[in-house]
């Protein structure tokens, strides 16, 4: 099984890596933990909101940056709702 062209394993290290750049932009606090959680479900809803609106992107230099920006946007969102 993959994700978006790349194996489960390595969507776990990229989503982390993913995670990770987007504590750092946003300069927020978090575990290493939570920047894997937060890499890769950025990933997965990003990359389905944009496989509905007809755009697919594969390998994993797209699954960086989307993860990223999801990490970013999820980072986001909860900071508007704690507020």
């Amino acid at each position: 099984m993959d994700v978006n062209g790349v194996g489960w394993i390595a969507a776990i290290i990229i989503g982390g890596f993913a995670g990770f750049l987007a504590e750092q932009f946003m300069k927020s606090n978090m575990g290493v933990f939570m920047n894997i959680i937060l890499g890769i479900i950025g990933a997965i809803v990003l990359n389905a909101i944009l496989a509905f609106a007809g755009m697919g992107f594969t390998g994993w230099l797209a699954y960086l940056v989307i993860g990223f920006i999801g990490a970013c946007l999820l980072i986001a969102v909860g900071r508007a709702v704690r507020r």
